[in-house]
């Protein structure tokens, strides 16, 4: 199935957090929270001004964003849990630097 946001809509697929913290400690999924980072998937074609004219969206498909833990709505997309919302529910995109690119490699 295809599925294409329209107006300002973006769809995310979640990414799962660390299942242990930076001390070592494993986290149960029942105590895990709801993951705020994600990849976009698919964006619509942009808001409409009062004039009619089309803004493009900020984000494009491929980008990691940041965003509100109870933002957007969970839909499920061919089988996977997906989230859909408005770019304005986004608080920002993840930019990696290339230093710590090597850094985890």
């Amino acid at each position: 199935m295809k599925f294409r946001p329209l107006q300002d809509r973006v769809l995310i697929r979640a990414v799962e957090q660390e299942n242990k913290t930076a001390g070592g400690i494993l986290i149960p999924d029942t105590a895990k929270e709801k993951p705020t980072e994600g990849e976009v998937i698919a964006v619509g074609p942009g808001g409409r001004s009062d004039d009619g004219k089309i803004h493009p969206l900020d984000v494009k498909v491929g980008d990691r964003v940041l965003f509100g833990k109870w933002s957007g709505t969970e839909i499920k997309v061919d089988g996977k849990d997906v989230v859909i919302m408005k770019e304005s529910d986004i608080m920002g995109i993840v930019v990696r630097d290339a230093a710590s690119t090597r850094k985890a490699a």
